[in-house]
């Protein structure tokens, strides 16, 4: 099993500045310039990986943007050395391409759902999202996510709740941002008439709301190791 490597490790890295830890994977961006060398680019990313026998998740959109999410699926979905050696060799091809890098440009949004009993309301939710359930390997907990088994649509969880909480909204969203843009995010959104209902777990995250108490978080990777 490939040895892990924790976001506190990963940021502590002077060779993968173009990548950002975010959920249990490191994720990068880069602008090639056209949508042609965008898929040159990508080819390039598929043989390496095939190479390493190690494969990402890859996506193009228009003009010219290549994003890469690296996870290693055998160890749970965490990051390992297999990610930050591949992330290294494709940081390289982008270099040798003239693709230009945005690390700050990621992010990643969770749909998380309030319930007192999660195997009663978590088959309803994976139902209608034609979800499958979010496990690790030989897990013997009770299933407290769902995903998209095309890697397309957000992730939902559900946060056990002892009692109802009715006084709140129940379903909040989670957007996990570059620790760097952490509080301009924060500054953006109260600016634009949120509120900040708490930064106790900062740095971890930061929980606010709309103009009507609908709640959203803004987390980071710090803090969690």
């Amino acid at each position: 099993m490939p040895a892990p490597v924790t976001a506190s490790d990963f940021a502590a890295r002077d060779d993968v500045s173009d990548w950002r830890y975010l959920l249990q994977r490191i994720e990068a961006t880069f602008r090639a310039g056209s949508f042609d060398g965008a898929a040159r680019l990508i080819v390039e990313i598929a043989e390496a990986a095939e190479a390493a026998d190690h494969h990402p998740d890859l996506d193009l959109r228009y003009p010219d943007r290549v994003h890469v999410v690296l996870t290693t699926h055998d160890a749970g979905s965490s990051v390992t050395e297999l990610d930050v050696a591949l992330a290294v060799e494709i940081s390289r091809l982008a270099a040798a391409a003239g693709a230009r890098s945005e690390p700050l440009g990621s992010q990643v949004v969770e749909v998380a759902i309030d319930a007192t009993d999660i195997g009663a309301v978590r088959p309803f939710w994976k139902a209608l999202l034609g979800y499958i359930d979010d496990t690790t390997p030989n897990s013997t907990d009770q299933v407290v996510a769902i995903r998209d088994p095309a890697g397309i649509g957000p992730p939902f969880w559900f946060q056990q709740m002892e009692e109802p909480r009715r006084e709140r909204s129940r379903f909040h969203i989670d957007v996990t941002v570059p620790h760097e843009v952490a509080d301009e995010r924060v500054a953006a959104a109260i600016a634009a008439g949120g509120v900040l209902v708490t930064d106790d777990f900062a740095r971890s995250w930061w929980v606010l709301a709309d103009p009507e108490g609908n709640e959203a978080c803004v987390c980071t990777w710090e803090d969690r190791d």
